[in-house]
């Protein structure tokens, strides 16, 4: 009986969020993110054509001045450590070929360049796009004749936030002419508003109907992906992207799928599509 009050309370207060001026609400930070006092960030862009929203915003907005000052300086920046293990990761020799990321592709702020701000991106063999995450896992098994990481292993996303730190800056752009990468969008797009769970939300209901307004504690952004991997502070460490997709849909009482399936790929290319033009910020850092 506990349980099923508390479960029509939580309804009632998800109804209750979604109701205009039922929870607070708080414009995002008018500031500016510059890492180290050098490198400016776009944190505000103008979206791309077919976008919903007037203006793209970093989720850095709507954090707290303290969050927003440790992704300020790299020296306080938690997420810094994994791109220093990524960086031991590149150069370590694996697998029955003895090869590292290195001995392919040298050193990574030349190589990698510019990889984090593109992706995900069509892959020919598999016929679908895949992500930095699928990519490592893809050399690994036929250039270094390694075992290929698991889902959410801290080696994988130490060095996918390693190379997508080589892009720091650079503002993302998704290629959607490539291979069947439209249609997938649309299978994204979909997905993003098709509400599910018990408490029958979306992605869009969060993060396009009710961005900028309070839910508890959490001040709802746009959802924007530019950030990922994400040093997240109330988990104390690095989130990948398919990680907070799956915690997201947990959060709506709905069963949520496996990691790189079709459903969350797709989701992925249109999620990092409605970010276009803002700065690849990994490692972010987020409450």
């Amino acid at each position: 009986m506990l349980k099923k009050t508390r479960m029509l309370a939580a309804v009632a207060a998800v109804a209750g969020f979604a109701l205009a001026g039922s929870y607070a609400v708080a414009e995002p930070a008018d500031d500016d993110l510059v890492i180290d006092g050098t490198m400016k960030m776009t944190v505000r862009a103008k979206p791309p054509e077919g976008h919903p929203l007037d203006e793209v915003r970093s989720g850095w907005l709507y954090r707290t001045e303290e969050t927003r000052a440790l992704e300020e300086d790299t020296f306080q920046n938690p997420g810094m450590l994994y791109v220093e293990r990524g960086e031991e990761i590149w150069n370590t020799a694996d697998g029955k070929a003895g090869k590292s990321c290195a001995s392919c592709h040298g050193e990574a702020a030349a190589s990698m360049k510019g990889v984090g701000a593109s992706f995900p991106k069509w892959d020919a063999d598999a016929k679908r796009p895949i992500n930095i995450e699928l990519r490592i896992n893809k050399c690994r098994q036929e250039n270094m004749q390694a075992e290929p990481y698991k889902f959410d292993h801290a080696d994988q996303k130490a060095l996918t936030t390693y190379i997508k730190h080589q892009s720091l800056g650079m503002p993302v752009s998704v290629d959607l002419s490539q291979g069947d990468m439209q249609s997938w969008w649309e299978k994204g797009k979909e997905t993003y508003y098709t509400r599910t769970g018990q408490l029958n939300l979306s992605c869009a209901s969060c993060h396009e109907l009710n961005n900028g307004k309070y839910i508890r504690a959490d001040h709802l952004s746009q959802g924007n992906v530019n950030g990922f991997p994400t040093y997240r502070l109330k988990q104390a460490n690095m989130v990948s992207l398919h990680n907070r997709f799956r915690g997201c849909i947990r959060d709506t009482r709905a069963e949520y799928p496996k990691a790189f399936t079709d459903v969350l790929m797709a989701l992925e290319v249109y999620v990092t599509w409605r970010g276009t033009g803002l700065s690849v910020e990994t490692p972010a850092v987020r409450q």
